[in-house]
């Protein structure tokens, strides 16, 4: 697991019925390549962001392929229709095999 990596998400806590909202999500993550070498001349491990995914209340929204040249601290921001309360469940998938996740709710009314 790279180490400092903290997901940050803002989600709206209200919306209307049908109302499309905007997400804007932004992981902390350095990206290590695997090409750079520490002060040994030991090559530092690939640690990249690979997928990420955002779920409404089970159902998928988005899901991101990311290729190596991604930048540090990928930030993403789309649109999502919002029918009904429920939980946004955000999935960040890294190539050293650690999983960070984020969940926030909103409330429609």
């Amino acid at each position: 697991m790279a180490k400092g990596v903290k997901p940050r998400v803002k989600v709206p806590k209200k919306a209307e019925a049908g109302e499309v909202i905007t997400i804007k999500t932004l992981i902390s993550h350095k990206m290590e390549s695997g090409q750079r070498k520490d002060k040994e001349g030991k090559i530092i491990p690939r640690s990249i962001i690979n997928r990420f995914t955002a779920d409404f209340n089970g159902q998928n929204v988005i899901d991101v392929t990311l290729e190596p040249a991604i930048s540090t601290n990928p930030y993403f921001q789309f649109e999502a229709k919002v029918p009904e309360s429920g939980t946004f469940d955000f999935t960040w998938y890294d190539d050293d095999g650690s999983v960070y996740k984020e969940s926030k709710k909103i409330t429609i009314g």
